[in-house]
Formats: structure tokens, C-alpha cells, sequence
């Protein structure tokens, strides 16, 4: 656990160095600019229109972080070649994994809590009292991060087998087709295969696409939180445990590979 926690904190020094978290200010002034202007381009819709808009820039700095430091956490250490360092030490391929994930898993909490700060301060400069509590989107914010979670665990398991670039590429294919999974299955079941038996393959293969990939519709509550709808208990530990599953799925994967890639 101690070799975890040490990579775990020195890829997260890797990335506040690398400047991601400048994306804060970014994000933090496109939510004061929208609790300052969004009243003169609305009317009595300001919570709904903050939430709208807080939530998905949270999701998609959060994806963007997730994704181009995701991919080149274990490229980087092999071009160095201070992966043969690293391995050369007492520690085991399974913790310099889990390792990264956790130091970029923190590196998003950073980003994620810092955003929802600034989210729920512009919620209360513009609240009526007729508003639901600015607190009441913490629930659908931490659902992003599980969500976030499973992107970041996604490209991590590209990254341990692909150069960056493809491994980017993989991780927003996947991520949209994530997106999607309800949509294939719509598709695959409309497909008329009695008429043309040639598309069996094709709703196979689509059926098998929206079983296998998460759905990650099952973490996206942003329009039910911005009309004022709670997520109840239920639908938060059935959401936990969905992510849980694939986040240990993808990561014993990812293990499951970088423990037999060959660096020599």
C-alpha cells in the first residue's frame, strides 16, 4: 500500500507540473460570468440554467483531464525509460498500475471539488427562495466523478498497450459509444434480420456492444438535478456499484496486460 500511495502521489505532482490545473480558472470564471449574466438571458430559469451549465463544464474539463494526461501516464515512463527504474525497485507492475490510476483519480477530485465550489457559490448568488439548496447538486457531481473514474480507467488501459495518440483515439471512441449503449440496442433490435438474415452478425455484434461496454447514462442525473428532482438513496448505490464493477473490470484488464508487456 506504501509503494501505491508513493506513485499515487508523484503522478499527481506530475500533473499539477504539467499545468492541468489551470484549467480551474478557466472554469471558475465561466461560472461567476454565468451567475452575473445568465439572469438578463432568462427568466426565473437561473438555478436550472447554472446547474446546465456547472455540471457540464465539471464533466467536460473532468473527461479532458482523464483523457490526454490518462493516455500518457505509462508512455511517458517508457519513453523516460525510467519505467526500467521503476520496475527495478521493489515494486510490484500491479502497484505502479493502480498507482497512476489513484494519483490521476485524485487529480480530478482536485478539479472536480474546486469546480463544484465555484458551482454552488454562483448558485447561491443567484438563488430565489423558491430554489432548491445550492447543496442538492453534490449527489449528481459526485456521479460525474464515478463517471470520470471509468473514463480515466479507460485510458489507462489503452495507454498500457498503445502509444498515446491511438490510445487517445480509443478513449473517446469508447467514451461516445459509452455514451450511446441504449441507442445500440435500440438500433440492433430494429434491425429486420428476417427480411435480411445478413444483418444477424451486425445486431450480434451491436447486442453484444450495449451488454459488455458501460452505460454511462447511469451516472448523468445533470437535467433531473437542474429541474429540481433529488436522486434518491437507491439510485445512488445502484449507480455506485454499477461504476465499481467496470472501474474493477477495466483495471484488472489493464493489469491483466502491462503484467505480460515485455519493455526490453
Amino acid at each position: 500500500m506504501k509503494q501505491i500511495s508513493t506513485v499515487a502521489l508523484n503522478t499527481f505532482r506530475e500533473s499539477v507540473r504539467d499545468k492541468v490545473l489551470y484549467n480551474l480558472v478557466v472554469a471558475v470564471l465561466i461560472l461567476i460570468a454565468a451567475s452575473l449574466f445568465i439572469g438578463e438571458l432568462s427568466i426565473n430559469q437561473e438555478h436550472k440554467a447554472i446547474v446546465d451549465l456547472g455540471l457540464s463544464t465539471l464533466l467536460l474539463f473532468g473527461y479532458m483531464i482523464a483523457v490526454f494526461i490518462g493516455t500518457g501516464l505509462v508512455y511517458k515512463e517508457i519513453e523516460r525509460r525510467t519505467i526500467y527504474t521503476v520496475l527495478s525497485k521493489p515494486l510490484h507492475r500491479y502497484e505502479f498500475i493502480l498507482g497512476k490510476f489513484f494519483g490521476l483519480s485524485l487529480t480530478l477530485l482536485v478539479n472536480c471539488t474546486v469546480m463544484l465550489i465555484a458551482l454552488i457559490v454562483a448558485l447561491f448568488y443567484v438563488r430565489r427562495p423558491t430554489d432548491p439548496s445550492p447543496f442538492s447538486i453534490i449527489p449528481a457531481a459526485f456521479l460525474l466523478y464515478i463517471e470520470l473514474l471509468l473514463a480515466t480507467a479507460l485510458a489507462l488501459l489503452f495507454s498500457s498497450f498503445t502509444t498515446p495518440a491511438l490510445a487517445t483515439l480509443f478513449s473517446i471512441v469508447s467514451y461516445l459509444t459509452c455514451n450511446f449503449t441504449p441507442d445500440l440496442k435500440l438500433f440492433a433490435d430494429v434491425l429486420n434480420v428476417e427480411v435480411y438474415p445478413s444483418l444477424r452478425i451486425m445486431q450480434m455484434v451491436l447486442w453484444a456492444l450495449y451488454y459488455l461496454l458501460p452505460n454511462l447514462h447511469n451516472f448523468n442525473f445533470i437535467a433531473r438535478t437542474a429541474h429540481g428532482i433529488p436522486i434518491t438513496g437507491s439510485q445512488m448505490a445502484l449507480s455506485c456499484l454499477y461504476g465499481v464493477v467496470y472501474l474493477s473490470i477495466l483495471l484488472s484488464l489493464t493489469l491483466y496486460i502491462f503484467e505480460r508487456r515485455n519493455f526490453k
